[in-house]
């Protein structure tokens, strides 16, 4: 499932003259690689409906865990990585550059080109990815294989079932790098931050995507990591942290973590 929230880092010549002077190495490789991406989208079609946003700038919020944990400590050297909820796959293809095996998961029906542009890619890249096409809202099976570190950034609201997807995976791999979007208040005004609580939404709410379903707490998201089989390694939040709400894109806050799989 790929969310289609409008919170995102645009790279704009400031930011990549940051990256490239202030930037871990691997930050630099991933604005490298976000353009020789955007290059093959246009070289395979430029009219063709490609994910609208830049998957690779998560890296501007991820370089706060990557510095501190490598990801080469995370992965291990017999373990493969995996994607889910990948859009075109940019974040899964730009792994397999550095060498990393990576795979895909994604459903077709709630992908924004359903799932053709990464297919595209991966011919064009003469990719060895596996994309496998599953809906984790249907009580997926187990997964084919173990991973030594999983990719799940923007997917957790927009899942039923949160707690059956965070607890099958944990039993999947060893790492899990996650973000989801969270709030401090109601849009009555209460505050929930103290509360382990998470907010239901209706289906025009949040972005008018009847696929957003939760938006949990900061402390309503350390629990549910908890209660499905995770220690929280690295967790922090960006955005709007003092007024954040579950509906208004305005004050859209997001929570970034570094989970360890407790089994």
């Amino acid at each position: 499932m790929t969310g289609l929230s409008p919170y995102k880092v645009s790279i704009n010549s400031k930011n990549l003259k940051s990256l490239t002077m202030n930037g871990t190495d691997l930050e630099q490789k991933a604005i490298l690689f976000a353009r020789k991406i955007e290059k093959s989208k246009l070289e395979i079609d430029g009219a063709f409906p490609w994910y609208p946003y830049g998957t690779l700038n998560n890296f501007l919020h991820l370089k706060r865990i990557f510095d501190k944990y490598p990801i080469d400590t995370l992965v291990g050297r017999e373990f493969k990585t995996l994607d889910i909820g990948a859009a075109d796959g940019d974040l899964a293809f730009f792994l397999e550059s550095l060498g990393y095996k990576a795979d895909i998961i994604d459903f077709p029906p709630t992908n924004f080109n359903h799932l053709k542009g990464a297919k595209l890619l991966k011919n064009h890249l003469n990719s060895a990815i596996n994309i496998y096409e599953r809906d984790l809202d249907s009580q997926f099976p187990g997964l084919d294989e173990k991973y030594g570190l999983v990719i799940f950034l923007g997917i957790l609201y927009h899942l039923k079932n949160p707690y059956y997807v965070l607890e099958t995976l944990s039993r999947n791999t060893q790492y899990l790098v996650v973000s989801t979007r969270i709030a401090k208040w109601t849009k009555d005004g209460t505050n929930i931050s103290k509360n382990q609580l998470a907010y239901l939404l209706g289906p025009d709410e949040c972005n008018n995507d009847s696929t957003n379903y939760w938006i949990f707490s900061y402390k309503g998201l350390e629990q549910i990591f908890k209660r499905t089989g995770w220690e929280i390694t690295e967790m922090f939040s960006v955005g709007d942290t003092n007024k954040s709400n579950p509906s208004d894109q305005n004050h859209d806050e997001r929570a970034f973590a570094l989970l360890k799989s407790r089994h």
